[in-house]
């Protein structure tokens, strides 16, 4: 069996002007630049740790590596899709930690064995936009309740959202700036529920960007009421819906 360096490679590539490389066979795929052809052998990709893949200066996009101690199982191939790392199943890396970039903000909560919506060896949370959507803005609709907006556990603030911009027609208000927000390409933003913004405020830090100040989620109470959270101690307490509260939008991974 002959071995070809890449030097020959890249020779047979540039210097003699060849369209296509085949390895292990003669008659390259016709929409193949480099067709390797094995039933005993595979592709290795580059292997590097985590450290050594986010040290890589400026990524290009569609670039592949195998991560030698991402995810649970001891590595996993994953590609560069543009602005972030994803796995080859197009999936969120496992090495996903809270704070980093992801899915057009930062990843803020990461779902655990028991909560809602948790599946083993998938990794599934939250994500926050990297900024407050709004310095001060009313939950809406103060004497009037909104069916099916009172969901406060982890998932429950997409339907939320979904139920307060179908009952209440205010613009501007906290779920509508939300619902209608487009971040990084994405537009499945929504107001956080009572327990999902309670997240936020416990990886406020790595999340950042949050004022020391009360914010707004989308789980109301009564017809006059709705929680909401003060990013200081952390409290959840009653406010108005007249009130002018902070908003920072989720979205889910």
């Amino acid at each position: 069996m002959k071995h070809f360096s890449l030097t020959c490679i890249l020779y047979a590539f540039h210097i003699c002007g060849f369209a296509q490389v085949g390895i292990g066979t003669v008659s390259p795929a016709s929409s193949a630049a480099l067709d390797v052809t094995s039933t005993s052998q595979g592709f290795l990709p580059p292997r590097m740790t985590l450290v050594q893949r986010n040290a890589i200066a400026t990524p290009a996009q569609g670039l592949i590596i195998y991560c030698t101690n991402c995810g649970t199982t001891g590595g996993e191939p994953e590609f560069y899709a543009g602005t972030e790392w994803r796995n080859l199943a197009g999936g969120a890396p496992l090495s996903l930690a809270v704070g980093d970039n992801y899915g057009g903000g930062k990843v803020a909560y990461i779902l655990q064995p028991g909560d809602p919506g948790y599946i083993a060896g998938q990794v599934h949370g939250l994500i926050a936009a990297a900024t407050d959507q709004s310095s001060g803005t009313q939950w809406g609709c103060y004497g009037l309740d909104i069916p099916g907006a009172d969901g406060i556990a982890l998932g429950t603030g997409n339907q939320n959202t979904i139920d307060i911009v179908n009952g209440c027609g205010i613009v501007g208000i906290a779920a509508r700036i939300c619902y209608d927000l487009v971040l990084g390409s994405y537009s499945d933003w929504y107001l956080p529920s009572k327990d999902e913004l309670n997240k936020l405020f416990i990886n406020r830090v790595a999340i950042g960007g949050f004022a020391n100040s009360a914010y707004w989620n989308s789980s109301e109470i009564d017809l006059n009421h709705a929680w909401g959270q003060y990013f200081v101690s952390g409290g959840q307490g009653f406010y108005l819906k007249v009130d002018t509260n902070y908003v920072r939008a989720v979205r889910t991974f």
